[in-house]
């Protein structure tokens, strides 16, 4: 019996753990383990045990991209449409995750693992960690991994990687905002861990209220923007973690959240 392409771990503090188990393959992303992803994505936004997610990978990679050799084998259009489909599913999933998910970046992430990283909410990487979007080289056009990192990054440094197709460094990748922060390697499970612990200490009601309100504010005009968002502190304010909250606040006390 094969390995799990996927392992989830539930800490006590709020945090879950999903990690990529393909190590042989660079943590692929064949059609099996992306469905395996989204399952498990639904299945933990369904708790009210975890408010957020680390997205990891085993081995020496954090993730290559699609499994080229399962594009190569399988050549039917179908399926290839499929694939993408697929993959267009898993990013969606982790944008409307309720909960934010964290990437936590080692080795290479290239292609649609760089497109992994540009679609989680946060990133962390490792010093040594490094990034493309390769497609180029080998005359496959990286343009669905386009559509995250052209959201992630400015345009001309998304340009070039698409056109050059050459690694960035780690201290690139945090200069143009690809990740958030980078940290020694041997740091990497702390400092993700810490990153983590901070934002599962909030009300996870007011973390999912803020990570929809920010996706979708950013696709309207500047005036529909602040309607919208106004309506939304609106509906937060009835929550009973706000009241709980702004309490605590002026108590001088810590909050106990609800999640309602």
């Amino acid at each position: 019996m094969g390995q799990e392409p996927l392992i989830q771990r539930v800490d006590a503090d709020g945090v879950t753990t999903l990690t990529l188990n393909r190590p042989d393959q660079r943590n692929a992303l064949s059609l099996a383990l992306m469905g395996e992803l989204i399952d498990h994505l639904h299945k933990v936004g369904a708790t009210r045990d975890t408010h957020v997610v680390v997205l990891a990978g085993n081995g020496p990679a954090f993730s290559a991209g699609h499994d080229l050799r399962e594009l190569r084998m399988k050549t039917d259009p179908g399926f290839r449409k499929e694939l993408f489909d697929r993959c267009a599913e898993l990013m969606l999933t982790i944008v409307h995750h309720r909960q934010p998910v964290i990437a936590k970046v080692h080795g290479v992430a290239t292609a649609a693992g760089c497109q992994l990283v540009a679609t989680c909410d946060l990133a962390v990487a490792g010093a040594s960690a490094r990034f493309a979007t390769p497609g180029v080289n080998i005359g496959l056009f990286c343009s669905t991994p386009m559509v995250a990192l052209s959201r992630a990054v400015p345009a001309k440094q998304a340009m070039e990687m698409l056109l050059t197709g050459e690694m960035i460094d780690a201290g690139t990748a945090v200069a143009v905002g690809l990740v958030n922060r980078v940290v020694p390697d041997d740091s990497l499970d702390a400092a993700v861990g810490a990153l983590a612990a901070t934002i599962a200490e909030k009300s996870p009601l007011v973390l999912s209220i803020g990570k929809e309100a920010f996706h979708r504010q950013r696709e309207l005009p500047l005036a529909e923007a602040y309607a919208y968002t106004a309506e939304v502190m609106v509906r937060n304010l009835e929550a009973a973690d706000a009241g709980e909250g702004i309490a605590a606040f002026l108590d001088k006390r810590p909050p106990t959240w609800q999640g309602s």
